[in-house]
């Protein structure tokens, strides 16, 4: 199940920077880690949706190493 979620999480992390690189050619992976710095990013919805996901994937691997 780990390993699932490992993959899961890679994937959605590129698709994320796959979108912003499209919203704001020069941001870089490190840029993600506080979008709210950028308006174009945090008012776009189908960035935030992204988001979103990529949360509750790292939320769903954080309760499962929890219960370990």
């Amino acid at each position: 199940m780990q390993e699932l979620l490992e993959e899961m999480l890679e994937h959605q992390q590129k698709k994320l920077y796959k979108i912003a690189r499209e919203i704001m050619p020069s941001v870089t992976e490190e840029d993600l880690l506080q979008p709210f710095d950028y308006p174009e990013l945090e008012n776009n919805p189908h960035f935030r949706y992204e988001e979103g996901i990529l949360h509750g994937i790292l939320s769903t691997r954080a309760a499962l190493l929890a219960k370990c």
